[in-house]
């Protein structure tokens, strides 16, 4: 080669290289427009989906009102003003209840006496509600001599077949209505 054919060589050299150079840059401009392209679809499309879903679901739910019906046991005085349990949907909610005879109506002279009384009634509540002892989720007991908890809590467990027993709470009181030792209220959960 020539000194002149090698010059002209050289100077085409970089025009060369920059040809490269340029077709390299376009080609990954490309490349990158493909790429964000397919984001933004599949961008589109996860909004899309996800925008039916929520007008779906918006116009798809249902709104359950809960019935709500008083529960009373057949020999409850109509004089007094409360039921003896409401239900509203699967929960129950018990008034409190004392443990008197159905007969004198004040507490018995023997505190077992009253107790059974206590919790005979609720089953009773319970199983006009369709329920049982073991549907209950929380318990509270108030009571006017907190040194009967030990008589309490054996008479009480043996009203449960169920192995976990409901969440109580045994607080003192003062007094209660007609000599009653014991007022118990509770909650249950239809399973």
């Amino acid at each position: 080669m020539s000194a002149g054919a090698s010059e002209a060589a050289a100077d085409d050299l970089p025009k060369a290289h920059l040809g490269i150079t340029l077709a390299r840059r376009i080609g990954q401009l490309i490349e990158w427009r493909e790429n964000m392209n397919r984001r933004i679809s599949f961008l589109v499309v996860v909004l899309a989906v996800a925008g039916i879903l929520t007008v779906h679901g918006a116009f798809s739910q249902v709104t359950i009102q809960p019935t709500r019906k008083a529960i009373n046991l057949p020999d409850k005085p109509a004089q007094l003003p409360f039921s003896d349990a409401i239900l509203a949907g699967n929960t129950l909610y018990l008034a409190g209840r004392l443990g008197l005879d159905p007969k004198t109506g004040k507490a018995p002279e023997q505190i077992d006496d009253e107790i059974k009384n206590l919790l005979d009634g609720e089953k009773a509540v319970l199983a006009q509600a369709g329920m049982t002892m073991d549907d209950l989720v929380y318990v509270q007991i108030a009571c006017t001599d907190l040194s009967l908890f030990e008589k309490f809590n054996p008479i009480y467990k043996s009203y449960f077949a169920a192995k976990d027993l409901p969440a109580r709470e045994f607080i003192g009181a003062g007094s209660l209505l007609r000599g009653g030792h014991f007022e118990l209220q509770a909650i249950a959960v239809k399973k």
